[in-house]
C-alpha cells in the first residue's frame, strides 16, 4: 500500500501524486510500488533493507540522500510473541522523505492523523525526528501493556500447579528481549545522528533529537528494570509452583489415610477368625462402626492440626 501526504494550509492532506515536500509510506509493497519507488530514485536495496526482519537499525549517507533504517515496535495479538519490533527504512530523497515497512504501524496513524502540530512534510528531517519520537512513544506504551499482562499472570501464579503461567512469562521475557535489542541498536543509530549534525539546520530540530534521545534511554531502562523484576518473578513462581503442587500432594496423602481407616476397621472385623463381638452381639455393628468413625475423626484432627488438610 503507497500512500502520499503533504502539508498544505489545512494541515496534513492526503494526495493521489507525487510532489515536492511530499511524505511516502509505503506499507508491504507490491512488485508494482517497489518500481515506482525505484523510479522516484529509492535504490532496490535499501527497500529490501527495509523488509528484511532480521536488519538492525543504522544510517548511511551520501550526497544525494540520507537512509535510516530503525527498529519500531509492533504489537501482533495472534503471535507466539506478541511485542515484537520490525525495521522501518526512512529515505530521505531530493525534496521528498520516504517511509518503507513491512507492517502498517500505529506510528504511522498517529503521524498521519496529526497529533503533532509543527509537522510539516517539506521539513524532511523534522518529519523523521517526529517519526523516532514517535517510535520511543510508542516503546514506552507497548512496555506499560506488557507490565501490565505480567500483574495478571502474577495474581494466577500465586494458586497455580501448572506450567502454564510461567511459560506465558517466558513469553514476555523473550518480547523484553527483542525491545532491548531494537533500542539498543536505535540509540547507538540516533547518537550517529547526532553527531554528523544532520538536524542542526533548526534549533527546534537539535531540542526534538535531545528529547528523542531522552525518551529512547527513558525506554531503555524501563526495559531493563522489566527484565530484570520478571527473570526474579520466573524463579520465584517456579518454586511457588513446587510448593503448590506439594501442598496438594500433601492433602492428597492425608486424604488417602483417612479414607482408608474405616476399611482397615472393616477388614479386621471381617476376618474368619475369633474377634470380639463374635457372639452375635446386637451392637456389633454399631460398635464397628463407632470404632472406624472415631479413627477417622482422629486422624483427620491430627492431620488438619498439622495443616495437612
Amino acid at each position: 500500500m503507497l500512500s502520499i501526504y503533504k502539508t498544505t494550509e489545512q494541515g496534513l492532506e492526503k494526495i493521489e501524486l507525487i510532489a515536492n515536500g511530499a511524505w511516502v509510506n509505503v506499507v508491504d509493497p507490491t512488485p508494482e510500488e517497489m518500481e515506482k519507488l525505484v523510479n522516484w530514485g529509492m535504490d532496490m536495496d535499501y527497500i529490501n533493507y527495509s523488509l528484511d526482519q532480521d536488519e538492525m537499525a543504522r544510517m548511511e549517507r551520501d550526497d544525494d540522500y540520507t537512509f535510516i533504517l530503525l527498529r519500531i515496535p509492533m504489537y501482533q495479538p495472534d503471535s507466539d510473541v506478541p511485542y515484537n519490533t520490525v525495521p522501518l527504512g526512512i529515505m530521505i530523497l531530493g525534496n521528498k522523505i520516504i517511509t518503507v515497512c513491512r507492517y502498517d504501524s500505529d506510528v504511522f496513524k498517529v503521524l498521519a492523523n496529526g497529533k503533532y502540530r509543527l509537522l510539516k512534510t517539506g521539513k524532511r528531517y523534522r518529519l523523521a525526528l517526529y517519526i523516532f519520537l514517535e517510535t520511543s512513544a510508542r516503546y514506552l506504551n507497548l512496555l506499560r501493556e506488557i507490565n501490565r499482562a505480567t500483574e495478571i499472570v502474577e495474581d494466577k501464579l500465586q494458586k497455580s500447579t501448572h506450567n502454564r503461567e510461567v511459560l506465558e512469562l517466558l513469553k514476555y521475557q523473550k518480547c523484553l528481549t527483542y525491545f532491548s535489542t531494537a533500542l539498543t541498536s536505535n540509540e547507538v543509530m540516533m547518537e550517529r545522528v547526532q553527531r554528523t549534525q544532520l538536524f542542526n539546520y533548526y534549533e527546534e530540530d537539535q531540542d526534538l533529537l535531545e528529547d528523542v534521545l531522552t525518551e529512547n534511554q527513558q525506554a531503555i531502562q524501563m526495559t531493563s528494570i522489566a527484565t530484570e523484576i520478571l527473570s526474579g518473578m520466573m524463579d520465584a513462581f517456579a518454586s511457588i509452583i513446587s510448593n503448590n503442587l506439594n501442598g496438594v500432594m500433601k492433602a492428597l496423602a492425608a486424604l488417602t489415610i483417612v479414607v482408608s481407616l474405616p476399611g482397615t476397621v472393616a477388614g479386621f472385623f471381617g476376618m474368619n477368625v475369633m474377634l470380639p463381638l463374635t457372639d452375635k452381639n446386637p451392637y456389633a455393628f454399631l460398635v464397628v462402626f463407632g470404632i472406624a468413625l472415631s479413627s477417622t475423626i482422629i486422624a483427620a484432627f491430627i492431620f488438619y492440626k498439622r495443616d495437612w488438610l
